[in-house]
């Protein structure tokens, strides 16, 4: 059996599926979210070692 050429599988070339705006808005949303993230964890760490400091 021979399979026709382009018929099965992936052999065509992908199609773009989203604009450069909508990945880039994307990417900056990511990057707040992480960004956010970090400020999160740095204010529970200080947060949590001034309440160890303190006198029970």
């Amino acid at each position: 059996m021979i399979r026709a050429s382009g018929t099965a599988g992936f052999q065509s070339q992908p199609a773009p599926v989203a604009s450069s705006g909508l990945t880039s808005a994307v990417a900056a949303s990511l990057a707040v979210a992480a960004l956010s993230l970090c400020l999160i964890a740095t204010v529970t760490v200080l947060s949590t070692r001034a309440a160890m400091a303190l006198p029970i």
